[in-house]
C-alpha cells in the first residue's frame, strides 16, 4: 500500500494519510486503478501517473457507481 497526505493535513505534523489500493482486476502492464479513502470521500487515480490527478467521490456517488458494477 502506499500512503500520500491528505489536504487537510497541516504544516505543524498533524497530518491525515490516504492509503491507495490497487484493483485486483489490474493488468500486469500496470494500467491500474488505485482507490484511497479521505474519510468521507473515495478518491481514484492512474497508478502510472499518480500526479495527473484524483477523482473525488462522495459517499453517495461512490455506492452508486459501486452498484452499478454489480
Amino acid at each position: 500500500m502506499e500512503w500520500r497526505t491528505s489536504s487537510y493535513s497541516t504544516n505543524n505534523g498533524d497530518c491525515v494519510e490516504v492509503a491507495w489500493r490497487k484493483s485486483s482486476y489490474s493488468a500486469t502492464n500496470n494500467g491500474c486503478v488505485e482507490v484511497g479513502w479521505d474519510v468521507p470521500d473515495a478518491l481514484v487515480r492512474d497508478s502510472k501517473d499518480p500526479a495527473s490527478g484524483t477523482l473525488t467521490f462522495d459517499h453517495g456517488q461512490w455506492r452508486a457507481f459501486l452498484a452499478d458494477l454489480r
